[in-house]
């Protein structure tokens, strides 16, 4: 699907939406780096998610193990906020896109995502890459 300006638009299920914003969150939230908004936001997000988990202890629980382990928590906390009804909750899904959007924000003035390879080798883009490059002279390059 295209969107006006013509980029592709990704579109995610509201839980799907919900949990990347956690993780997203958790991701910068935590870090003394991470503007006051996105921190903020990521709290508001955790509250309404604990809220709509009902609120309790199990709800802290479930929060903080998908924190520590998004990736082995994280259809747990998708079938969780399924059974309660996360998927129709407008103020959840709102707050889940506007942290979206402020991770978003916060990666673009980072200079995360502007990247200039021109003339480059070897080269790869993007987080928790490994490679291993070896360089030889060119051909008929004696080194002197």
């Amino acid at each position: 699907m295209n969107g006006v300006s013509g980029k592709a638009v990704r579109v995610m299920d509201p839980i799907t939406l919900i949990v990347t914003a956690l993780v997203a969150g958790a991701a910068l939230g935590v870090k003394d780096t991470a503007a006051a908004a996105v921190k903020d936001a990521y709290t508001g997000l955790k509250a309404l998610v604990r809220k709509r988990l009902g609120g309790g202890p199990e709800a802290e629980l479930v929060l903080a193990k998908h924190e520590k382990a998004p990736e082995t928590w994280r259809a747990p906390l998708m079938a969780e906020l399924a059974e309660t009804g996360a998927d129709r909750d407008g103020e959840l899904i709102g707050a889940a896109k506007a942290l979206l959007t402020l991770v978003e924000e916060a990666g673009g003035r980072a200079g995360k995502y502007t990247v200039d390879v021109r003339d480059a080798e070897g080269v790869q883009i993007g987080d928790h890459n490994r490679q291993d490059n070896i360089f030889h002279a060119p051909a008929g390059d004696s080194g002197a």
